[in-house]
């Protein structure tokens, strides 16, 4: 083979709507010299908050915020539970708040189904992964009483008499949602009380399959992600399926030379919904550049 391979990155990879919108809103904010503090990393991209950073985003736990820190709080597009804009409150605290408007309504949802659950004598389960903010935003829209579900061990806690409205985290796969609904229908005793709704956000689980289809057309694939971000791992491990010399990295110092030692055509380069473009575009130099010393 003649020349370089050819590299592409997917166009349709990058920040989502609601990262997109809360990584708006924090420059916004920033531009205006008042600084600004995210309760939590604003995207699960390490890269990214690094830039945000230099341009004034300081992050922190809002049990964390000192009392003299005046400077306006974001919510990010996470989301927070019920607790936490009753602390803002109560502070006369100014909030920029940056829920995707998905979440928003994934929250009020929630909220509905919760009361309806408590009328009706029967349990909330959210499959989603524990702890991860999103999950800890809804959790607090029951109570704290909700059932949070990751792994089919969890549903040892089910009450198999009770109704059960079921819930997903907007980031987790179709694949396991699927799974963990048969489970919990199996368990009941009626399974007809197994009230079911698909809250992953459409933009998450629409990227599965093209992500399928772009990592076919190419070589090699190079997935650019955060290591914290839930998205990014659905989407890696969605890429790796379809072609077993897909490489994750954090950023361009994550690439070895050795992924391009044999004779290739083409090369992906792809992300997560909480990967920025800017970045991707980065490895796509350094890529190129590594290619030109061989």
């Amino acid at each position: 083979m003649k020349g370089k391979p050819n590299i592409e990155i997917d166009s349709g990879s990058g920040f989502c709507f609601g990262v997109s919108r809360a990584v708006r809103m924090a420059e916004e904010q920033l531009e205006k010299g008042t600084g600004l503090t995210s309760i939590g990393e604003i995207v699960h991209n390490e890269e990214e908050v690094e830039r945000l950073r230099l341009k004034g985003l300081s992050t922190s736990a809002l049990d964390r915020v000192h009392s003299s820190d005046e400077a306006p709080l974001l919510f990010r597009a996470h989301g927070e539970p019920p607790a936490s804009y009753k602390k803002v409150k109560e502070e006369g605290r100014t909030l920029i708040d940056a829920t995707c408007p998905v979440v928003l309504k994934l929250q009020q949802r929630v909220h509905k189904a919760w009361l309806q659950a408590k009328a009706e004598d029967g349990q909330v389960v959210i499959y989603g992964k524990k702890g991860h903010p999103e999950v800890t935003g809804l959790w607090g829209y029951t109570d704290n009483e909700a059932l949070v579900v990751q792994h089919p061990e969890d549903l040892e806690q089910l009450d198999p008499d009770k109704k059960v409205f079921m819930f997903a985290q907007t980031t987790m796969s179709q694949k396991g949602y699927a799974e963990i609904q048969e489970l919990i229908r199996g368990r009941l005793s009626n399974p007809d009380n197994l009230m079911a709704h698909n809250t992953i956000c459409g933009q998450v689980a629409n990227r599965v399959p093209r992500l399928k289809e772009f990592a076919t057309r190419h070589d090699v694939v190079i997935f650019v992600g955060g290591t914290r971000s839930s998205n990014a791992k659905v989407l890696f491990e969605a890429c790796k399926t379809e072609n077993s010399r897909t490489h994750f990295v954090a950023g361009a110092g994550d690439i070895d030379p050795q992924w391009f030692g044999s004779p290739l055509n083409s090369i992906g380069i792809c992300g997560a919904t909480s990967t920025p473009y800017w970045l991707m575009e980065q490895v796509e130099k350094a890529v190129d550049t590594i290619l030109g010393k061989q």
